[in-house]
């Protein structure tokens, strides 16, 4: 950089920070142009300086507020002007679905606004001619040392005074820092309009000829031309002709257990034994499972009485002295495997809602023909429990 023979201002080191801390209580006090340079943060400084609050909270809050607002708005126009469209049930402007977005742009807008009006308003970045860059001074503040600086633009200055000053304060290394002389560039001239053609040239045909030539050309194109399967398209690899591979025999999925009568009669299907316990909760899930898939043709209680009289043949009732003697794994055979013109409700009905059924369906068949001695032993209970 080159220096004019304008005096900026006057610098002096110190070797601590309690020195650093009393020479800036003492230069606040006698001037107002002036600033310290530390190697790291120095608790206590902005007391020591009079520093007064920073406005920079001021650019966040406005910008902050701005995204806020931008985002809603944007939401509300999308989604009561623009496109409106019921979503889930939830109102066209659905305030609470649309939180997230508007924390999340004014956080951006805030955050955004915050790193850039510190960097162009406060420190009015890029300024790369400061007078203070390339000097002994900042490398010595920037390393190890303590420095305060005195600016040429107070009223009171003079280098005698400022010298005679720091010096009183234990400062070492006083020195005058000049100006620097500000060289005014032509971002108009022919010669920077050109540099910048050529490169945004270069730089759009490297980039078009890396993405769309050289990406495509052996070794790069490996990923393009892997071998992959289409299902949806006919294979000439598979002697089929179909690139959908059934699974391998045998195999099941993880976690699956296969059910091992799958085509047999209710009749073969003996000795499986109900692995739940008719609780509270089982049958309360038994009941309701029944009511939704069982009742619409057994009727509520199981007599067979279907709502669906004309579409298809009533089933018999589930009180007859043959199912009442059914084991409880027949049950959940017809359950699974489907019987006569009744289909399997395997795909609708969990393995542990099925045995739930099979429990409530037990406790329909107890009550429709429940014996004196069941009834004599529920009247026992329910006296016991003070009912």
């Amino acid at each position: 950089m080159k220096r004019s023979n304008k005096i900026f201002g006057v610098t002096a080191l110190f070797d601590t920070p309690d020195q650093i801390i009393h020479a800036a209580k003492k230069t606040s006090s006698e001037f107002k142009d002036f600033d310290v340079h530390t190697p790291y943060p120095v608790h206590g400084m902005d007391a020591a300086m009079k520093l007064k609050p920073s406005k920079l909270g001021y650019i966040t809050l406005a910008f902050g507020l701005t995204g806020a607002g931008l985002a809603l708005l944007l939401m509300f126009w999308t989604m009561s002007v623009a496109y409106p469209m019921v979503i889930g049930g939830k109102p066209f402007f659905a305030l609470p679905a649309f939180i997230p977005v508007t924390f999340e742009v004014t956080v951006l807008l805030a955050t955004l606004s915050t790193v850039f009006g510190m960097l162009t308003f406060f420190f009015k970045f890029p300024h790369n001619t400061h007078p203070l860059h390339d000097t002994d001074y900042m490398k010595a503040v920037s390393l190890d040392k303590y420095g305060v600086f005195i600016g040429a633009e107070d009223e009171k200055f003079s280098i005698e005074k400022a010298k005679e000053f720091l010096g009183s304060l234990g400062g070492k290394s006083i020195d005058v820092v000049y100006d620097v002389d500000k060289n005014i560039f032509d971002a108009f001239s022919p010669k920077f309009l050109g540099i910048v053609a050529t490169v945004a040239i270069v730089v759009s045909a490297g980039t078009y000829i890396t993405l769309n030539k050289v990406m495509y050309t052996t070794p790069f194109n490996w990923m393009d031309n892997q071998f992959k399967s289409n299902p949806q398209k006919p294979s000439d690899f598979f002697a089929d002709g179909s690139y959908n591979r059934p699974p391998v025999k045998g195999t099941v999925a993880r976690g699956f257990i296969p059910y091992e009568f799958t085509g047999q009669t209710a009749d073969k299907v003996l000795g499986v034994v109900n692995p739940t316990i008719p609780s509270e909760a089982n049958l309360k899930l038994g009941q309701k499972k029944y009511l939704t898939f069982c009742s619409p043709c057994h009727g509520n209680y199981g007599d067979g009485d279907s709502r669906l009289r004309g579409q298809f043949p009533n089933p018999p009732s589930l009180h007859t002295t043959k199912l009442r003697e059914w084991e409880d794994g027949q049950i959940y055979h017809v359950i699974t495997a489907g019987q006569n013109t009744m289909p399997s409700y395997a795909p609708m009905v969990t393995r542990e809602e099925r045995w739930a059924i099979v429990n409530y369906i037990r406790v329909l068949q107890k009550a429709k023909n429940a014996t004196q001695a069941d009834v004599d032993e529920v009247r026992k209970e329910m006296a016991s429990n003070g009912k």
